[in-house]
C-alpha cells in the first residue's frame, strides 16, 4: 500500500464517520435546532472529507485534475450552513419549541426587538 493510498483511505475513513456522527446525532438530538446542527457540521464536513478523498484518487493516481470535485467542495461548503439556518430560522418562526431543558434562547431578545 502506497503513501496515497494511505492518505486518500484517510479521508474517506475521516467521511464516513463524520457522517456516520451526524446521522446518529439526528436520531439523539431532541429538537429541530440540534438535529439540524448535528446535520450540518459533522455530515457537511464528512461529504467535503470524502469528496476531497475522490479529488486525490483522481489526481494522484488517475493523473486527471477534476474542477468538478473542488466546485463540489465549494458548494457544499458554501450551502449547507445557510439551508440549515435557513430551516432552523423558519422553525423558530413558526414557533416550534425549545426542548424542554433548553436553558437560552438568543433569539427571543432579537426577536422582541426588531418587532
Amino acid at each position: 500500500m502506497t503513501a496515497t493510498e494511505v492518505i486518500i483511505s484517510i479521508f474517506v475513513l475521516i467521511g464516513g464517520f463524520l457522517s456516520l456522527l451526524g446521522s446518529i446525532g439526528l436520531i439523539r438530538f431532541p429538537d429541530v435546532y440540534g438535529r439540524t446542527h448535528a446535520a450540518t457540521k459533522s455530515a457537511t464536513l464528512g461529504v467535503i472529507s470524502i469528496i476531497i478523498a475522490t479529488f486525490l484518487f483522481f489526481l494522484l493516481v488517475q493523473g486527471e485534475f477534476i474542477m468538478k470535485l473542488l466546485l463540489a467542495i465549494i458548494f457544499v461548503f458554501l450551502t449547507a450552513p445557510v439551508a440549515a439556518q435557513m430551516v432552523g430560522r423558519a422553525a423558530y418562526r413558526t414557533k416550534v419549541p425549545l426542548w424542554e431543558k433548553s436553558v437560552q434562547d438568543d433569539l427571543k431578545k432579537a426577536q422582541k426587538e426588531s418587532q
